[in-house]
């Protein structure tokens, strides 16, 4: 009698789940492929640096404050400019002086000479501070207590008459007028003045001489 082993039937309780265990198999190796590094650059990044350097370098050159170079030629500049006006000719005539009645504190001689001084040397005088509390009028240094307006050659067009009733408007021009005729330099000049007068609570704001 031959011996013929059993069938085995798939379907059939305690027999191996042949089609599960594929169907695992396939999920798994699809899976493995999807994690396995390929080892090439993500080709979508969004994010390059040379867009984020080239910005950078834009707001660097815009922001970068000037060489000095720039900087030493505008304060020469600045310099030039303080002299607001020029030096008038030796020949030019000037208007009568006003008269003031009962209001001159110096002799006429000494007035006309302070009036003289500003109109031929406003190259002194505008370097010169006046300490009589002026500056509330708009005057920005001693020759304005004296000149109102002047042409384009520097010459007197007319005068203020407030010199003539301010005695330190008066003895501040005298003082510059004779530091220059004994040869004193417009820096000299302004330090002496500086000092001489550095107890009055009130200054014009007067541009500093040139060098």
């Amino acid at each position: 009698m031959t011996n013929r082993s059993p069938k085995v039937n798939p379907s059939a309780p305690g027999s191996p789940p042949w089609i599960l265990i594929a169907g695992v198999t396939v999920v798994a190796a699809v899976i493995g492929l999807m994690l396995y590094p390929t080892g090439q650059p993500d080709s979508l990044d969004p994010i390059t640096p040379e867009p984020r350097i080239d910005a950078v370098s834009n707001v660097r050159s815009e922001t970068e404050p000037e060489s000095s170079e720039n900087v030493v030629p505008q304060q020469k500049a600045d310099v030039l400019a303080a002299r607001r006006t020029p030096v008038p000719p030796t020949d030019a005539a000037l208007p009568p002086l006003p008269l003031v009645p009962n209001m001159v504190p110096r002799s006429p001689e000494v007035i006309r000479d302070a009036y003289t001084f500003a109109a031929r040397r406003p190259d002194v005088l505008e370097y010169v501070p006046c300490f009589c509390g002026c500056e509330t009028a708009g005057h920005s240094g001693n020759a304005d207590c004296f000149v109102g307006s002047r042409n384009t050659d520097g010459s007197v067009r007319d005068w203020d008459t407030h010199g003539m009733a301010c005695t330190i408007c008066i003895d501040v021009a005298r003082d510059a007028m004779q530091m220059h005729t004994s040869g004193a330099t417009v820096r000299d000049i302004r330090a002496a003045i500086d000092s001489k007068y550095s107890n009055y609570p009130s200054q014009t704001p007067t541009p500093s001489a040139p060098h």
